[in-house]
């Protein structure tokens, strides 16, 4: 048996137009309501949600029967946390809050065996088919997505030296701990935070470096990925819900009599 192939690595690579949504209701069942739409991509958020490792290994069950790469957003840059992630088959990691290069060096190294990097072998998980992969150790670090999450000023002021680390597929810059950062929290939309976060995604694109965000206005999202970003969430299901559930109640309710 031979490892499958990553389409959303690949699809990166090839500047298409990616477009994504947020999953945090840490549930396979949801998972499901969600997996036929055909989003490009999807993101389990282990960072800001109650998932754990049993939540996500059932999402990601769910969406490798589509056609959608499920990307898991791990808690913090740490190598064992990584290693379990990995080992469970995510397609993918986004890394948050990174400050420097150094430290996405640490990220790369723990998606990559040795001598490349410092990820622990298991020959029998479910990422190698429980050892059928034949070419898994071998050729994994060629599908394995490894985003960057860039969220303070100071680290979007170092996106281009952050970017030039070999084994990075995409740079995210995230915008509401960015508007934080700079005194405008909860303000994620606010023009201050977007005059900080294009230019630095201009020159990312120019270079050829794929670039991400999550935005919740689908017509911004849509300018974004117009504007040459690669791979965009344009919400989540959490917010679907919630907007759902609060017309819904608002509509029936305003034609009481």
């Amino acid at each position: 048996m031979q490892l499958a192939t990553n389409t959303f690595t690949h699809s990166l690579a090839r500047k298409d137009k990616l477009i994504g949504l947020w999953i945090t209701l840490c549930n396979n069942f949801v998972a499901e309501v969600t997996a036929p739409t055909g989003f490009d991509w999807v993101l389990i958020d282990m960072e800001h949600s109650p998932n754990d490792y049993f939540s996500v290994l059932g999402q990601l069950q769910v969406y490798a029967a589509t056609t959608t790469t499920a990307i898991v957003r791990v808690e913090w840059n740490d190598a064992v946390a990584v290693k379990r992630l990995l080992d469970l088959g995510a397609p993918g990691l986004l890394f948050p809050m990174i400050q420097t290069v150094e430290e996405a060096r640490q990220a790369v190294a723990a998606t990559r065996y040795p001598p490349r990097g410092i990820r622990g072998v298991a020959g029998g998980s479910r990422a190698t088919k429980f050892g059928r992969v034949q070419n898994y150790v071998s050729d994994i670090e060629n599908e394995t997505t490894v985003l960057l999450q860039l969220e303070t000023r100071a680290a979007v002021e170092q996106a281009d030296a952050i970017s030039e680390v070999e084994g990075i597929h995409g740079i995210f810059f995230g915008p509401g701990d960015i508007a934080a950062d700079i005194g405008k929290v909860g303000k994620p939309m606010d023009p201050e935070v977007w005059d900080l976060i294009k230019p630095a995604a201009k020159k990312l694109i120019a270079k050829g470096m794929p670039v991400g965000t999550l935005v919740l206005d689908p017509v911004f999202a849509t300018q974004l990925l117009n504007e040459g970003f690669s791979f965009v969430a344009c919400g989540t299901d959490s917010s679907l819900l919630a907007r759902a559930s609060d017309q819904l109640y608002a509509e029936v309710k305003g034609g009481l009599s």
